[in-house]
């Protein structure tokens, strides 16, 4: 941006270089100024160079029809650029000197916002994570959310029209991040040590990292520093640049404009407003003179309309007034204390605003710097000098002391003082030498009369010498400074005249005073003096040039002062300092009429001359400029002769365009800076808020149609500040309401309400995932605000809640409409990935929708509407979870429309299972995905959808219950006929079988997670009554097969128990523990459901046990009836014992019994191990062996018993002692408990045999080592 103060050749240059660039223009292309014509001082176009340039047109009539056009064109371009000027000239007078707003700084902070490109860069980024391409180190549970992130939102169309609309920031992209992981990182198991924020904060430093790649977290942070603060408050120049930019200014003609204007210039600018107030006042009395009123409601408003025309300008003063004088130095925008003083809001009232001469009280500062002593000859070298110094009135001063061989100094004095035209006496002293010298010798003096615009370098001043000093040539080099205060606009020598102040024609000393933004005096002082001799208060007075006055001897260049009934002459003694005080007191007259310099019209009038411009001030050079190149025209224009309503349309028009083009999210708010100009061109420029706001919405309103992301809030604001307007509550302090504003009101309102509605139907889209924040729950507000017939009365809630249910009714249409497109055009890609053949011939084929259902195979019809399924449901999952907050007031509106969104679904879920097969069953995960999500909803559970998904479903579950019910039951049937008990698992291939079957079908019945209660436990009950009976018929098939396996088997020592045997004991075992899972269910204690199931296992068990018992029982028996041959007076013992008695004579002749007890103990023993190894239950096993052991010893017991008056045959007494023997020791073992060892029966048993092997010993002297004796001792080694 170019400096205003720069030099007038790099102006120039500037200026030059732009003309040459515009000496050949191009079709279309802009005028500049520099190809204006000099001669005319207009602003028409050159034609010569265009045409010369443009091609011979081969029709006449075409080319003079493309001419027409061209130079329409070109005239409208100019037309436009000449307004834009204009405009532009009326904004920087607003930036150079703000006295009604200021830069707001409690404005939200707005983020920068997300292109196309950094999308796919974010895009690229999370790719390369998931891909594992980056050094991110994360677990699976990391890994799966960011996934879900990337696929649901990243890659979402939704997603990337929002940021073509401009209203998605990088804020967006981590809060809707945080919001998605917080359900799941809440599901995660807890972690000792480890809390859950804490992993939400590692989570989101993780995806912080991710989002940002490998760019410097530094260089990040400072941009987003830089582009805060420029977001915060801006300069002036900064301003500036904005608007050049806005309005399409090039640098050049703001340096010229910059410069014309003085814009550096406070009085300048501060006059400009005076000037501007005053020509809106006499604009007002021109309305009221001659009722060209704007057209109202009311009649009664015309009167109202001129009071407030004058209020407004009043309180503009008010504000100016307040303002300090002293304003200068930085760009610095102050609160204004508006209504501080109200004294000269009536220019009339002159009475009140007499001032005194203590009111125009002046205070300088000095700074008196004494260089050097040049001439001093007649000291010794090496004397001391040294100077005072001294404004007259004030304190005195001495410099340091140097020799009279180099007497310099360089030393500062500072003074203040209130005198215009101050006596400052400097003295030279060298030290007295004498003993009885009191003071100091002075060698010379000098006394200098300073004025502001006294030269400000160092000057070398003759001094008055005294009788001491014998040099007669003694100089001082001296600088006096003497400082302007800001409330002196001009001062200097003048001749003048007046009727009732300064009555003579005499030259004085003037200095124009500024004592408030609206009161300036002219005053005359003497030296010495603070207060003036004479003062005249410039209100009402007009100033300009005039001739010199015959008679009036003194003075060169005239000029006057003229109010009614007074004029005061004044004359300067040069051309320039005339110029230089005409504008200042032009200035201060605040008068409408500017006066031109006679050396600028001789200029115009004979193009000028050298001698004329070389009296000129700067400030005339600069004008000249701007007229040369065609910008006086907009420098001189009368603001109060625009139509300003017309101009500042335009300028907010282009600045919300050039706001909506910036890197910030900014959804249509305005920046400080932005809303500091526009609010200062309205106070200043009198536009009135209600066709301000009316014209940002009908802006911000075109913006949202052509796709623009706007603040639902922005908008309720200005619409309620119009609302408040046109229904006559002053908002603003108007009270008049023009017809054009209210019917401008009545057509934004119905395209406004039109806007939201849409907006409400596609909310899907136009806030997806909630974004921006509350915008949804804004938009519904401000429908609700629009649809209220005034600004009291509140709408009726059913009338708003009429209007709400019908967007979502087309909210819900629209949204499956668009899910069906992408489930689609998702099928159509994965057909081509996997069948391209396929894809293209059904492309060909699916000419009509009648051939296409042809193609459709059912299973392809239900693996489609279930994918259908997954979206609905993630549709109405992230309304709930975006969404559902906005509508919190209207969350019954929410349910119909998710109702009404299911309703358009059940068609096509309806048409997809009415082609199904009955004898197919796989449709039963649709209802599973579908009743898992409604059941969790509140409000969904049981709803409309919910009991259609059920009453279609209800029949599908009964007929597959009822049919796996028959097809287990045959199972059952064909498995027990072809059962061959090989052991499987916990039991054999049919018993696992069915209960597998029995277990699926349960679990299937229980995922369905049915939600009609009374349904629900039918379901339940009927499937544990089924199990029971499929249980109890698998017991009695498997003691049937039992009690046939034990009646075939053998029924001596030779029989073994097989793993079959131990097989059927385990299907037992497995129906039991099947029978407590699948017959009974939890509630508080087990409720049977069967009540026979546990008895009919528990009889069955013991019937078990009891043959197998019985088994035992008879091979026993056996063994006992083999050894019944030795009874006692039978031939066969008497025989057998001979026998053997006479070979052992000869031979070694084994014992008799021996294999038979041997083989016993081995059948005993094996046995045991089978049922111990193979049996799975514990307690069976248990009840087996007291059983057996109890049998056994019963039936030995009885045995003895019945040969109670018979002596046993020793060979008796030997197996019978070994049998019992081995198995009192082997039960032991087996853990049959110590009081069923040693029974009655058993101790009966021992006590006989002991008997017996006593008197067996006296009889046969011996038992050749088998005792009951030995037994006892090994039983005791045992233990």
């Amino acid at each position: 941006m170019l400096d205003p103060s720069s030099s007038e050749e790099e102006s120039d240059g500037i200026v030059e270089e732009e003309s040459k660039e515009v000496t050949a223009p191009q079709a279309g292309s802009r005028i500049s100024p520099s190809r204006t014509s000099e001669s005319s001082g207009g602003l028409a176009p050159s034609s010569g160079g265009r045409n010369s340039a443009r091609p011979t047109s081969p029709s006449p009539s075409a080319a003079s029809e493309q001419e027409k056009e061209e130079v329409e064109k070109l005239q409208r371009e100019e037309e436009e650029r000449k307004k834009k000027l204009q405009l532009y000239v009326f904004v920087m007078r607003c930036v150079a000197y703000p006295f009604n707003a200021k830069q707001p700084t409690d404005m939200a902070r707005r983020q920068q916002k997300i292109t196309k490109q950094q999308l796919q860069q974010t895009k690229d980024r999370f790719q390369a994570f998931l891909n594992g391409d980056t050094q991110i180190v994360a677990d699976e549970a990391f890994i799966n959310a960011v996934q879900s992130y990337y696929e649901v939102f990243l890659k979402s169309d939704r997603v990337a029209k929002m940021v073509q609309s401009g209203g998605f920031s990088a804020n967006d992209c981590r809060e809707v991040f945080k919001r998605h992981i917080e359900k799941r990182v809440r599901s995660l198991p807890e972690i000792d040590g480890l809390s859950k924020e804490t992993v939400l904060s590692s989570w989101m430093a993780k995806f912080d990292t991710i989002y940002r790649g490998d760019e410097d977290p530094r260089k990040a942070q400072q941009r987003m520093t830089a582009s805060a603060a420029s977001e915060l408050i801006l300069s002036k120049d900064q301003l500036y640049e904005m608007f050049q930019n806005i309005l399409g200014i090039k640098k050049f003609e703001h340096q010229l404009l910059y410069q014309a204007c003085q814009l550096d210039n406070l009085d300048e600018q501060a006059a400009q407003i005076r000037r501007e107030l005053d020509g809106r006042l006499q604009m007002a009395d021109q309305i009221a003179r001659g009722g060209k009123f704007p057209k109202f409601v009311s009649k009664e408003m015309e009167a109202m309309y001129i009071e407030e025309l004058k209020s407004s300008v009043n309180q503009l003063m008010a504000n100016l007034e307040s303002m300090p004088v002293s304003k200068g130095g930085e760009f610095k925008l102050q609160k204004l204390k508006r209504g501080h003083n109200t004294s000269i809001i009536d220019m009339g009232q002159e009475d009140e605003n007499t001032l005194s001469k203590s009111d125009v009280v002046l205070s300088f500062t000095l700074e008196v710097v004494i260089m050097e002593v040049q001439g001093l000859k007649s000291l010794a070298p090496n004397r001391i000098v040294y100077c005072t110094m001294e404004v007259e009135g004030g304190e005195k001063l001495q410099t340091d002391q140097a020799e009279a061989s180099k007497p310099t100094w360089g030393t500062q004095g500072d003074f203040t003082t209130t005198h215009p035209l101050p006596a400052v006496k400097v003295k030279l002293f060298t030290e007295s030498t004498g003993v009885l010298a009191l003071e100091d010798k002075e060698l010379g003096r000098v006394v200098l009369h300073p004025t502001p615009n006294s030269p400000k370098q160092s000057e070398l001043h003759k001094m008055t010498l005294t009788k001491a000093c014998p040099d007669h040539d003694l100089k001082i080099k001296l600088a006096i400074r003497m400082d302007k205060p800001q409330n002196m606009k001009h001062s200097g020598y003048l001749w003048a005249f007046g009727k009732n102040v300064w009555k003579r024609w005499k030259k004085r000393f003037f200095v124009l005073v500024q004592v408030s933004q609206y009161t300036f005096a002219m005053c005359s002082y003497r030296e010495k003096k603070s207060e003036p001799q004479e003062l005249l208060q410039l209100d009402g007075y007009t100033v300009d040039y005039t001739d010199p006055q015959p008679g009036l001897d003194g003075g060169r260049a005239f000029f006057n002062a003229v109010k009614e009934g007074d004029t005061v002459i004044f004359a300067s003694d040069d051309e320039q300092d005339r110029i230089l005080w005409v504008q200042a007191m032009y200035r201060a007259t605040g008068q409408s009429h500017k006066p031109v310099p006679p050396t600028q019209v001789q200029k115009l009038n004979s193009k000028g001359g050298a001698s004329a411009q070389m009296d000129a001030p700067i400030s005339q050079f600069y004008a000249d400029r701007a007229q040369k190149h065609g910008m006086d025209e907009f420098i001189s224009a009368n603001p109060c002769s625009f139509d300003h309503a017309s101009l500042f349309q335009m300028v907010q028009r282009l600045t919300l365009d050039h706001r909506l083009n910036d890197t910030f999210c900014c959804l249509g708010w305005f920046s400080p800076g932005q809303v500091f100009v526009l609010d200062e061109y309205c106070a200043r420029n009198g536009v009135r808020g209600c066709h301000r706001h009316l014209c940002y919405l009908r802006d911000l309103l075109e913006r949202a149609d052509n796709g623009a992301m706007i603040d639902p809030t922005l908008l309720h604001y200005s619409f309620a500040f119009c609302a408040s307007h046109v229904h006559g509550n002053r908002p603003d302090g108007l009270s008049t309401v023009k017809v054009d504003e209210k019917e401008r009101f009545e057509e934004i309102k119905e395209r406004l309400r039109v806007i939201l509605e849409n907006q409400i139907i596609h909310f899907r889209y136009c806030f997806p995932f909630g974004r921006p924040e509350g915008a949804l729950k804004a938009t519904l507000s401000l429908l609700e605000r629009v649809l209220m017939k005034d600004i009291v009365t509140p709408v009726p809630q059913e009338e708003v809640k009429g209007v709400i249910r019908k967007c979502l009714e087309q909210a819900a249409q629209l949204n499956y409409q668009r899910i069906t497109e992408y489930a689609k055009i998702e099928g159509k890609k994965r057909e081509m990935y996997e069948h391209p053949v396929f894809c293209l011939a059904s492309q060909v084929m699916d000419l009509t929708i009648q051939n296409a259902g042809r193609l459709v195979t059912p299973a392809k019809k239900l693996e489609e509407t279930i994918r259908l399924a997954e979206l609905v449901i993630e549709v109405l999952q992230q309304n709930q979870e975006h969404h559902a907050e906005a509508f919190a007031w209207w969350t019954d509106l929410m349910v119909e429309h998710a109702e009404n969104f299911l309703a358009l679904y059940a068609v096509d879920m309806d048409a997809a299972l009415e082609i199904q097969s009955p004898e197919s069953w796989d449709s039963f995960p649709l209802f599973q995905l579908l009743n898992d999500f409604l059941r969790t909803d509140y409000h969904l559970c049981n709803g409309k959808f919910h009991k259609h998904l059920q009453d279609l479903y209800a029949p599908l579950v009964v007929r597959y219950v009822d049919l796996m019910e028959s097809s287990i039951a045959q199972s059952i049937h064909r498995g027990f006929e072809r059962e061959s008990w090989e052991p499987v698992n916990n039991g054999s291939g049919t018993s696992e079988d069915l209960f597998w079957k029995l277990d699926a079908l349960q679990t299937f019945i229980r995922d369905l997670h049915w939600p009609e209660e009374e349904f629900a436990k039918h379901l339940e009950s009927r499937i544990q009554l089924m199990s029971s009976d499929m249980i109890e018929n698998c017991v009695k098939r498997t003691r049937m097969a039992f009690e046939s396996k034990l009646t075939k088997s053998s029924r001596s020592t030779d029989f073994r128990i097989s793993p079959t045997i131990c097989t059927m004991f385990n299907v037992m075992v497995d129906a039991k523990d099947q029978s407590a899972k699948l017959c009974a269910m939890e509630m508080g204690q087990e409720k049977q459901y069967h009540s026979q199931i546990d008895d009919l296992i528990e009889e069955s068990v013991k019937d078990m046990i009891q043959l197998l018992v019985a088994k035992f029982v008879v091979i026993l028996e056996s063994v006992l009836a083999k050894i019944s041959r030795y009874d006692e007076g039978t031939l066969f013992s008497s025989f057998l014992s001979f026998t053997v008695k006479a070979a052992s004579k000869y031979v070694d002749v084994p014992k008799p019994g021996m294999d038979v007890a041997d083989g016993y103990v081995t059948f005993v023993r094996h046995s045991q191990d089978m049922l111990r190894d193979k049996v799975n239950e514990e307690v069976y096993i248990e009840r087996l062996f007291d059983q057996w052991y109890t049998a056994t010893m019963n039936l030995l017991g009885t045995w003895l018993t019945e040969r109670m008056d018979q002596q046993l045959h020793v060979y008796q007494l030997k197996i019978l002692i070994r049998i019992a023997k081995k198995k009192y020791r082997d039960f032991r073992l087996q853990g049959v408990l110590d009081s069923t060892l040693n029974s009655k029966l058993y101790e009966t048993v021992r006590n006989r045999l002991t008997l017996e092997e006593a008197t067996a010993s006296v009889r046969e002297g011996g038992m050749q080592g088998i005792s009951m004796k030995d037994s006892d001792e090994e039983d005791e080694e045992d233990d």
